[in-house]
């Protein structure tokens, strides 16, 4: 975008050639800021454009091809509290096209959540300035002030997303930020605890319907989205397996049910009677995320675990403790639901048969 217009964007390795053709364009000019030669960004002159080049450099056209497949599957997006918000002077909401490009995109509700604080964020930082005139110079700028405040990777990585979004997505400029630099990734190894700390937990556990999501969580490996959106029907219990329907890249999978489980499953449903989703408040409607993650640290803390305990956490002991019993690591892949063996091998790094057979120097 410059001086409020849409323009092509030409980055090239300095050649005579293409130097020569892009003089020939119509009315192309140089950009000291993008270090780039542009033209209006016309259907018609991306017509000329690429009959230019044609059968003498490759043109990565992907950028312009907008009209992708959307993601008709996800759970339904509800972006209407954000527009119901009072709107107070100091505070700039979120674009309406950016909400509206959220929603027709059909991300997760928890994904529109982050984009929309992160994006506020960003221009609420730069209130007295209008969000076209902002540059790739401001958002370092901005990022180098949340650096400052020593916020982690990830925090960091969601800034850079939100506010991608809204110049590459929602007005459609292609690579705006390409050359925006992006923190190191952390390699962190997953934490797990003991089995005999996980047994303890569920022992400690006095309400049966907390129980059962402790069991659940471990006992198949769950995400903690994946629990609070599990219907009654989706525990097979002749085929003792658990359906998980639009888990995390909105894939389904089936995973482990185990015995002990569905003897106190079975006395649950008995007990509570739910109508829709396997686990419901006390209003009705799914069960909360935050309240799984109270029950599990509280179950944690009474059963004396001394490290935090998060539902990730029995998820990433399940792993673990497949592997030490010796299940073959694809099996843990397809049981998890890992779009890839690579992130299922982070367990090696913390099964202890991986250490077991190794004679420690000192002995």
């Amino acid at each position: 975008m410059i001086d409020g217009q849409k323009m092509i964007g030409i980055k090239f390795t300095p050649d005579k050639l293409i130097q020569g053709l892009i003089k020939g364009l119509p009315d192309p000019k140089w950009s000291k800021r993008h270090k780039m030669a542009y033209i209006l960004n016309t259907k018609e002159n991306l017509g000329i454009l690429f009959n230019t080049f044609k059968g003498v450099v490759w043109i990565n056209y992907n950028r312009f091809l907008t009209n992708k497949p959307i993601n008709l599957n996800n759970e339904h997006v509800d972006v209407s509290w954000f527009r119901r918000r009072q709107r107070t002077a100091e505070y700039r909401l979120c674009p309406e096209e950016y909400l509206l490009k959220l929603e027709l995109k059909r991300y997760a509700n928890s994904t529109v959540k982050t984009y929309v604080q992160f994006f506020e964020m960003f221009i609420n930082h730069y209130k007295d300035r209008e969000i076209a005139t902002l540059d790739e110079s401001d958002v370092r700028l901005y990022l180098q002030t949340l650096i400052q405040k020593n916020v982690s990777n990830s925090y960091l990585n969601q800034a850079i997303n939100a506010i991608k979004f809204y110049y590459e997505v929602v007005l459609g400029m292609p690579n705006r930020f390409y050359d925006i630099e992006r923190p190191r990734k952390e390699s962190k190894l997953p934490k797990v605890i003991s089995k005999e700390e996980v047994i303890s937990m569920i022992n400690c556990t006095d309400n049966l319907k907390h129980r059962c999501i402790i069991q659940l969580l471990y006992g198949s490996g769950l995400r903690r989205s994946e629990l609070v959106h599990l219907k009654i029907g989706d525990i097979d219990s002749k085929r003792m397996l658990v359906r998980v329907e639009g888990g995390k890249g909105n894939k389904d999978r089936y995973t482990l049910l185990s015995k002990t489980a569905l003897v106190d499953l079975r006395a649950y449903y008995r007990q509570w009677s739910p109508k829709s989703f396997l686990f419901e408040g006390i209003r009705g409607g799914r069960y909360s995320p935050e309240s799984v993650l109270n029950l599990v640290k509280k179950a944690a803390k009474d059963a004396g675990v001394v490290q935090t305990v998060t539902p990730h956490t029995l998820r990433h002991s399940f792993a673990t403790h497949l592997l030490e019993s010796g299940v073959d690591l694809r099996q843990i892949q397809v049981l998890l639901g890992h779009g890839s063996s690579k992130t299922t091998e982070i367990y090696t790094h913390v099964a202890t048969n991986t250490f077991i057979s190794i004679k420690n120097p000192l002995d």
